[in-house]
């Protein structure tokens, strides 16, 4: 049980038992909110799994929100699977007693910072209609929806969305 009285620290990086913490968040989560099964837990750890053996590159990292021992949120930018100096946010996941708390707002300010300080021309995410509160707060950090369409890419049909946060161009001659 999470006490909700304990500090939530952000911290980043690779730590012990992280990759079955965040799969067994969204695993939870998913199963309970839309019925997502194995597929979709099999996704998150396997896309996981592989991420983790590259967070040694200086464009990728990972953020989690910990309650004394205990992993309760994360959000990881992966700064190289998309290419054309675009990052691709995943794993985005607070645990159900951090919902509302504004420990998703401190993940994401610190995924956004780290974001501008690579000067990515982009961050995109893909997800699904229906999730409003991660929407509201990716559309707070400048994210915009860009497509929604029919997909099952989550192991079910539902409306998948991409959205993603442009870097504003520079006038010209500025720095």
């Amino acid at each position: 049980m999470i006490d909700l009285t304990a500090r939530i620290d952000i911290v980043t990086g690779y730590r012990p038992g992280m990759i079955g913490r965040i799969t067994q968040m969204h695993g939870e989560y998913y199963a309970k909110h839309y019925e997502f099964g194995h597929f979709f837990e099999s996704k998150v750890a396997s896309g996981l799994a592989e991420f983790s053996g590259r967070l040694e590159k200086p464009c990728n990292r990972v953020w989690l929100a910990v309650q004394g021992e205990q992993i309760v949120g994360s959000v990881a930018i992966d700064g190289e699977d998309l290419g054309n100096n675009e990052a691709h946010l995943r794993w985005f996941i607070l645990d159900d007693s951090c919902r509302g708390s504004g420990v998703g707002r401190r993940l994401l300010n610190e995924a956004m910072a780290f974001c501008d300080s690579q000067n990515f021309a982009a961050v995109r995410l893909w997800t699904f209609s229906g999730l409003n509160a991660a929407r509201r707060l990716y559309e707070s950090f400048g994210f915009m929806l860009d497509k929604a369409w029919q997909g099952d890419q989550w192991g079910r049909m539902m409306t998948e969305q991409q959205f993603s946060r442009v870097k504003p161009a520079s006038p010209a001659g500025a720095e």
